[in-house]
């Protein structure tokens, strides 16, 4: 697994702000509130996802998604995937009628930046929650969560796979934990080649190790964080 680092409070006007960095992957990501939720909710909260790429995150320039008037389908399914990670983790009907945006920028793409984008989303909301609704932090109202890269790179099993691992892998899976270990989702697909039964539970289990891992992270930097603003106070 590549070393983690998050950097919290990035961005000024934003309630909750992180840099999370894997390895050279880079993502910033930002969480704010709005009072109001979807038409179809009733008696509840609602987190969704903006996820993008700057045009110099990439080896070659990525176009901004605005001058083609609308996201790409890989942008959409993307931070479809991190909203339903960061829902998964949260229990809405305790923050009824608030929604929360979560925006994910890509500075840096060297594989993995949709996990990163979980990772660091779930930070950014913990410490938008403890700036604006304290006392819904302190009812807990959302638990860890963290997602982790494993495949299959010439019959290995390895993690947190880096661009060249994943554009030669036979078996790519995302794989997204609550912090009791319970999946929230997996996405997984042969690449180039199949998978066993086996394999599929070596990639689970190494996957859970590397979360672990990423909780003890997020967990170090709130920690800090939170221990600064009472002493301020």
């Amino acid at each position: 697994m590549r070393p983690v680092k998050i950097t919290p409070n990035i961005i000024k006007n934003a309630d909750g702000s992180v840099l999370y960095q894997s390895g050279d992957t880079e993502v910033i990501c930002t969480a704010s509130f709005e009072s109001k939720v979807p038409e179809w909710l009733q008696d509840s909260g609602w987190i969704t996802a903006e996820y993008s790429m700057i045009p110099a995150s990439t080896n070659s320039r990525v176009p901004r998604e605005i001058t083609r008037g609308k996201k790409n389908a890989r942008s959409q399914e993307i931070q479809r995937l991190i909203g339903r990670s960061l829902r998964g983790a949260a229990n809405l009907e305790k923050m009824p009628g608030i929604s929360i945006y979560v925006d994910c920028d890509v500075i840096n793409a060297d594989g993995g930046t949709r996990t990163a984008s979980i990772n660091g989303g779930y930070v950014a909301i913990a410490l938008a929650l403890k700036n604006k609704y304290p006392n819904l932090y302190d009812q807990k109202i959302l638990s860890p969560v963290a997602a982790i890269s494993v495949g299959k790179v010439n019959g290995n099993i390895v993690d947190d796979l880096d661009y060249n691992q994943d554009s030669s892998a036979e078996v790519d899976l995302n794989i997204v934990m609550n912090s009791d270990f319970n999946l929230i989702e997996i996405q997984g697909t042969g690449e180039k080649g199949t998978f066993s039964k086996d394999e599929l539970n070596q990639m689970l289990d190494l996957g859970r190790d590397c979360i672990k891992n990423i909780f003890d992270e997020q967990t170090k930097i709130l920690k800090i964080v939170v221990a600064h603003k009472a002493f301020d106070t």
